[in-house]
């Protein structure tokens, strides 16, 4: 953590907003006039991120690139003429089209690319295998089998459409947010590098459209090769389409409306993975983004893998991209031409609203991370093979072990170079998507309406006065900065919570009585409002994952001593229950080894990119413990002994020799297992926070749970399409007749439920002509055993 002058923080930082000289409601002058009660104490640390794994990495990271780089931040819309070689009253009117026309381009025309794709061994195997072209001779049959992808292999950078689009961006842009703040940090590292010829693929981890733009914006304000942007977007317009593929980005074919429908042609991950090779020979760059929903594009780094493999490109640099919003663009439209020109001339009435942080992770080897294997330390074992004897049959014994994700990379159309991997190298691929989901994830910003909403939405969902947010504001941000995660916003205090405010107000109930020196800020109750509150707390939750963990494993410990009959607040020292003084007063000792199998069981069952493959899941676990200690939640139980443990003379049998055949004995104390017991801690907010954070994982399993209530309502087997649609709509249902957790019934937490039943074999698989089917399988069509999985889950929940 590197320690920065008070006034680090520039005034782009500081949300337009504020700047502005605008009439403020009555609630709004309430926040301001609390601002002499709050220590202005935000901004003074900026924590290092974007470091490269030391585990998998180390040569990377053992390079130090970016030694002498200086800290800061870059906001790209704020255009002036100290960016140009000009100056005068002209060029303050003219400045952003003179800083783009002084931007550095990279040229990338096309030379002969289309017969380099079609004499290629992947491409040449599929035209075999279709009886399209025996022994390679008609070339123009294989000509019409690839014209869908002509204008796709076509794609080039043109550096004067290339320039009028950044102007264009960059004006639009000004009208959407408030700023585009960039961090300094690895721009340096990633100049050298590409001085030095390696070949760059940025990899961010998709949440809007606006995603794709952002990229190449940045990288083309900083003088840097504008890369080859891998957009899984339908574009209906002609003209819009190729000004699109002029400028680098790589559209999906034109008869496809997704990346599925597009991988149901055999010939399209051949050609695109010839393609990927071609433009790598090219010295071109490569930017994907990853879906950490259900591991879509994570395709193209198996595809750059395999090229390493074969020999056919020496190494890549992977860059993690995060990308931070204060409010997330909508951007669900059909993009036509028509739609965009109605979209852009929206903005000339637009007030910018909300900033955006990216901040580049330093570059590291691709080739580094597959041969050193250290990105995989646990043997990947089928979700039902770790969790099913435990539900089922109460089995103590864990076993070790981490779930294999296997739908991350495969699908029910894919070329045959995937289906052809060894498990060995899936598993390796997979394990690169989900580091890379991890790093990019990691790397984000944690903005002021994250923060504000997670405050909401976990610890105050019934309401809460401006003064206690303001307090818990500081106190999270100062549990931020200490997890070592930037923070995406600065200023006072008060400043930050009304900018907050200002931005999720659609979302919220404030209500300012004139008696009352406070406002009260309460989460409006509707589904659009919940889901917009958990979006944006996703990366808190992601930050506190191990005490959410751990947390979670207290409460499931603490739910099977009030089943057993223990009350709170009674041991088996013969206490009195008239003594029990409430539910805080928590008086049990847990076991270390029963905490630590808890946290393990929940971990099987967490989403992609929470954990990064290269920690084992029983240290996840014991990290998860010992985080709980670090936050004072739960406290060592000294165990009384007759001789102290440090007494090294008084030890009985310490001086004698033993003799053994076992090649394995040893007389080290350190084979000594020291069992440990916790206590929950006594402090008045801790049982508070420990609620805080179980309910941080709340969502996420409550709707496996309530999706597993779900199945007996469903009759099927159903394609998949229609069963996660019903499935959706009892979620719904079930939230809106319970008049609460409408945060576990969005899309993304029905997929995630729905992909959880499967690996756990609750749901099967059934691939038929018309597509994938799903139906409850033979085991869990009991009753019981469905009763015992919801028992599961509902451990974990904190009622």
């Amino acid at each position: 953590m590197v320690q920065e002058k008070n006034d680090g923080i520039n005034e782009d930082m500081v949300p337009l907003s504020i700047q502005q000289n605008r009439p403020a409601l009555s609630w709004e002058l309430k926040i301001k006039k609390r601002r002499i009660t709050v220590p202005p104490c935000l901004g003074k640390y900026r924590p290092v991120v974007g470091q490269c794994c030391h585990q998998c990495t180390p040569d990377s990271l053992r390079k130090r690139f970016g030694q002498n780089s200086l800290l800061g931040f870059h906001n790209i819309l704020s255009v002036n003429e100290t960016q140009t070689r000009y100056r005068g009253w002209l060029v303050r009117r003219v400045c952003c089209a003179l800083f783009v026309s002084g931007c550095k381009v990279y040229a990338s025309p096309v030379t002969n690319r289309l017969e380099r794709v079609r004499q290629s061994n992947r491409v040449k195997d599929v035209f075999t295998a279709e009886h399209k072209a025996p022994e390679g001779q008609d070339s123009q049959g294989q000509l019409k089998r690839l014209s869908p992808f002509l204008p796709i292999i076509k794609t080039c950078i043109s550096p004067g459409l290339l320039r009028f689009v950044g102007w264009v961006m960059l004006k639009m842009f000004s009208s959407l947010f408030g700023s585009i703040q960039v961090n300094l940090k690895h721009l340096s590292d990633l100049h050298r590098v590409s001085q030095e010829g390696s070949l760059l693929v940025y990899v961010y981890v998709r949440q809007s459209v606006v995603d794709c733009a952002l990229i190449p914006l940045v990288l083309f304000c900083h003088n840097l090769r504008v890369p080859y942007t891998v957009c899984p977007l339908q574009v209906y317009s002609s003209p819009l389409r190729s000004i699109l593929q002029k400028v680098g980005v790589v559209l999906l074919p034109a008869s496809a409306s997704t990346e599925q429908e597009a991988e149901a042609d055999r010939l399209y991950s051949p050609v695109m993975t010839s393609l990927v090779r071609e433009l790598l020979h090219e010295g071109q760059a490569i930017s994907v983004g990853v879906s950490s929903e259900s591991g879509q594009g994570g395709q193209w780094l198996a595809h750059i893998r395999q090229l390493i493999k074969e020999g056919h490109v020496p190494d890549v640099c992977l860059v993690p991209v995060g990308i931070s919003y204060d409010c997330l663009p909508n951007t669900n439209i059909q993009v036509g031409l028509c739609t965009v020109f109605q979209w852009l001339l929206s903005f000339l009435w637009r007030t910018p609203e909300g900033c955006v942080r990216i901040h580049l992770a330093q570059p590291f080897s691709l080739k580094e991370m597959c041969d050193s294997g250290r990105c995989m330390v646990d043997e990947w074992l089928p979700l039902q093979d770790l969790l099913l004897p435990v539900i089922l049959n109460n089995r103590t014994d864990t076993v070790f072990g981490r779930r294999r994700m296997l739908w991350l990379l495969t699908s029910s159309h894919y070329a045959s170079e995937l289906e052809e991997l060894t498990p060995t190298e899936r598993d390796l691929s997979i394990a690169i998507i989900l580091h890379l989901i991890f790093s990019a994830t990691s790397c984000k910003a944690v903005m002021s309406t994250s923060l504000v909403s997670s405050l909401l939405l976990y610890k105050h969902h019934k309401g809460v006065s401006a003064s206690v947010l303001c307090r818990d504001v500081a106190w999270l941000t100062e549990e931020l900065l200490f997890r070592n995660k930037d923070v995406g916003f600065g200023g006072s205090l008060a400043e930050v919570v009304h900018y907050s405010l200002s931005l999720l107000a659609p979302h919220l109930v404030i209500g300012a009585v004139p008696s009352r020196k406070d406002p009260l800020i309460v989460p409006h109750p509707s589904l659009a409002a919940s889901l917009h509150l958990a979006l944006q707390a996703q990366i808190v939750t992601h930050t506190f994952i191990l005490e959410a963990v751990g947390a979670c494993a207290v409460s499931a410990m603490l739910c099977e001593v009030a089943i057993s009959g223990v009350s709170s607040g009674v041991r088996n020292d013969g206490v009195d229950s008239a003594e029990v003084r409430g539910d805080t007063d928590f008086d049990v000792v847990l076991c270390q080894s029963e905490l630590t199998e808890r946290a393990l069981q929940l971990c099987h069952l967490l989403p992609p990119g929470f954990m990064p493959p290269c920690q084992s899941s029983q240290s996840f676990a014991l990290d998860a413990i010992d985080s709980l200690v670090r936050c004072g939640i739960l406290i060592m139980e000294e165990i009384p002994r007759d001789v102290p443990i440090c007494d090294f003379w008084k030890k009985e049998g310490t001086l004698t020799w033993t003799t053994s055949d076992d090649p394995y004995q040893s007389d080290s104390d350190c084979d000594e297992q020291d069992l440990r017991s916790y206590k929950i801690s006594q402090p008045s907010l801790c049982p508070e926070m420990l609620f805080f954070l179980c309910s941080m994982l709340a969502g996420h399993l409550r709707a496996l749970c309530w999706t597993t209530t779900g199945l007996d309502l469903i009759d099927s087997p159903l394609p998949e399409t229609e069963f996660v649609a019903q499935i959706h709509s009892h979620l719904c249902d079930t939230a809106k007749k319970k008049k609460q957790h409408y945060e576990s019934c969005s899309e993304e937490a029905v997929h995630t439920a729905v992909r959880t039943l499967i690996d756990l074999g609750v749901l099967s698989e059934e691939r038929q002509k018309d597509g994938v089917f799903l139906g409850v399988s033979p085991l869990f069509q009991s009753s019981e055993n469905r009763q015992k999985l919801q028992r599961f889950i509902k451990q974990y929940l904190y009622n």
